[in-house]
């Protein structure tokens, strides 16, 4: 087994942005905000850091898995079907008979991801996507925070450099 680490960077924090994401879902399966998620990046102006994504609902989660195939999405509902079927012996079933399997669901894969950002990209795999997963039949309309904590773009500080000397020679 061979294991290396790569030389270690650091980064001084210099920037925080926060926006809201509003996904209107199809229904139960996968919805991929990859591309959203990555805009939001570049529209913060980011440079090296972390992206916190946080989904501000319980029958729904957040998930990094494989972009390239869909079954692996049709194989993953069809798990978590299992996983937590709809007409087990639930106790909660006031909001229907897919609420309470949707809590389950959203429990075991969770409500949050962090992703790292180098030089204003995000760190994913070449495979990999980032997923809203709905765990309820209907469609739904879920709302996400994104946040970008990390060092501002060379670009970006450069152009504050710029307005910075001009000022200070006024």
């Amino acid at each position: 087994m061979s294991v290396r680490l790569s030389a270690i960077s650091s980064v001084t924090p210099d920037l925080v942005t926060t926006a809201q994401l509003v996904v209107e879902t199809p229904g139960e399966g996968f919805t991929d905000i990859t591309r959203e998620a990555a805009r939001f990046v570049t529209d913060s102006k980011a440079g090296d850091g972390l992206l916190l994504l946080f989904l501000r609902h319980t029958s729904a989660s957040l998930t990094v898995q494989e972009n390239a195939d869909p079954d692996v999405q049709t194989d993953l509902v069809t798990a978590l079907r299992r996983l937590a079927p709809q007409d087990g012996p639930w106790v909660h079933t006031v909001e229907g008979p897919d609420d309470m399997p949707g809590h389950i669901r959203a429990m075991l894969t969770g409500v949050s991801l962090h992703v790292p950002v180098k030089g204003g990209a995000l760190g994913l795999g070449t495979w990999q996507g980032i997923y809203l997963v709905e765990h309820r039949r209907r469609p739904h309309r879920r709302e996400l925070t994104l946040q970008f904590m990390g060092s501002r773009s060379e670009e970006h500080t450069s152009e504050l450099q710029s307005h910075l000397n001009l000022v200070c020679r006024l």
